[in-house]
């Protein structure tokens, strides 16, 4: 990936500025995913260390690292121990606008958030069977057959699970029920990782991903709105189970 290069860092430091004594966590965050989403970096860049943007918003280490640690649960970027912290793409415009909610989130909202994600889905699911182009169904399918060949990798597995869900609701053509499932994916992606953790229930999760797309490949909006509704029920019983063991520790 490339690395934003130590003589552009000052650039970076620039266009950061520096906060106003005694900010919060969020506001740091709130300069840092402006900046972030502002088109100036590319995705996928390795950002300058925590010490930089620090001595740049003339506030401590530790405000930046938490405001990281809230970004990287947005989805916005991706902290990797020993290497770095990357930007994220595809960073959903509604997300400014949530940043404080999901800096705040907690176990209640979280389990809030997954019954109205169902409930997004289960809709996208209905609309797909409808709208979904040939090509459109085809890279469906590529998603299934991603998940079927990583079973044994779940860190792979989980990231064709998320574009099997974007993939389906790119089909339907609405563009704000895309950025609300992507908004609440993004919020969701910390529990989304830790969801799947043994054999039975990858296959399990294959199993219901496999019947939502057969379902949509016949265009059945009905059929396609149960086998998601299925899907949701025990995909969100094993978000609450992960959410419920964080909890209990």
């Amino acid at each position: 990936m490339p690395a934003y290069p130590n003589d552009n860092a000052a650039e970076i430091s620039a266009a950061l500025g520096s906060m106003p004594s005694g900010s919060a966590v969020s506001e740091v965050a709130t300069r840092l995913l402006t900046l972030f989403t502002g088109g100036s970096i590319a995705p996928g860049t390795r950002l300058p260390p925590e010490r930089t943007l620090a001595a740049s918003l003339e506030v401590g280490r530790s405000a930046v690292r938490e405001a990281l640690a809230a970004l990287e649960i947005l989805g916005i970027v991706d902290v990797r121990p020993g290497s770095g912290t990357y930007l994220r793409g595809n960073a959903s415009e509604m997300l400014p606008q949530t940043l404080s909610w999901g800096m705040m989130i907690g176990s209640p909202k979280t389990i809030e958030l997954v019954e109205v994600r169902g409930a997004l889905e289960i809709y996208a699911a209905r609309l797909a069977a409808d709208r979904i182009t040939d090509d459109a169904l085809e890279i469906l399918r590529d998603c299934v057959e991603e998940m079927r060949a990583s079973q044994n990798d779940l860190r792979a597995f989980v990231e064709a699970d998320l574009r099997f869900h974007h993939e389906l609701a790119k089909s339907i053509n609405n563009t704000v029920l895309l950025d609300l499932l992507q908004s609440i994916r993004s919020l969701l992606r910390v529990w989304v990782d830790r969801a799947v953790q043994d054999d039975e229930q990858v296959l399990a999760a294959l199993q219901e991903h496999t019947a939502v797309y057969e379902a949509i490949a016949t265009r059945n909006s009905d059929a396609a709105a149960s086998a998601m509704a299925t899907h949701m029920h025990t995909a969100g019983a094993r978000l609450a189970g992960s959410i419920d063991s964080k909890d209990k520790r």
